[in-house]
């Protein structure tokens, strides 16, 4: 017979061992939102891709972060599938130099021009192959992907990156410059 103290050790393991991928994607800092859809929830048709055999309309979803840590000079903003079938995933949209007095970008701000992103915000290149939002566009029959979208605030007003830039070097100055995030997780599968 295994002693109470004992049972509630392996219980509670057990627990952290399941809820460990789930934890992985939650926040860390900085609350992130969208009304587009809720942590965990579905991504409508109007944010998927519009090619690759998806039909959706292609449209960057409204994005909000709230309070940033004391000393970010600038905010970057990822969004990537983990579960894409290419062995390092895919890019779907990633903007950095964005102001700290910026909190939200608005519903359809992610063209490939970027005309409304907000003043000085450049976007690089995605795993589609230009600048701007991709959508969600998983293989037909595939379980639903996770879309992570990870909000930085940066220690540097300038990332020191060019435009056209790939999201793997972007990603490794936000590795050096970050000084909180936070996420938010869409699904969709087709």
């Amino acid at each position: 017979m295994i002693p109470a103290g004992k049972k509630m050790f392996w219980g509670l393991f057990m627990a952290i061992l399941v809820l460990a991928p789930l934890l992985s994607y939650a926040s860390s800092g900085i609350r992130v939102t969208s009304t587009a859809f809720k942590n965990g929830g579905r991504i409508g048709e109007k944010y998927v891709f519009s090619g690759f055999g998806c039909n959706g309309r292609n449209v960057s979803p409204e994005i909000r972060w709230g309070t940033l840590p004391r000393g970010t000079k600038s905010v970057a903003l990822t969004v990537y599938d983990p579960d894409a079938p290419t062995g390092s995933g895919w890019w779907h949209w990633v903007v950095y130099n964005i102001p700290p007095s910026v909190h939200e970008l608005p519903e359809g701000v992610g063209t490939k021009e970027g005309r409304r992103l907000p003043a000085g915000a450049v976007q690089a290149v995605t795993d589609f192959g230009a600048p701007g939002y991709g959508g969600p566009c998983p293989p037909k029959g595939d379980r639903p992907h996770h879309y992570i979208i990870t909000v930085y605030a940066l220690k540097t007003p300038k990332l020191g990156v060019s435009p056209g830039a790939s999201p793997a070097q972007v990603g490794y100055f936000l590795h050096f410059k970050t000084i909180g995030k936070g996420r938010l997780v869409g699904r969709y599968g087709r």
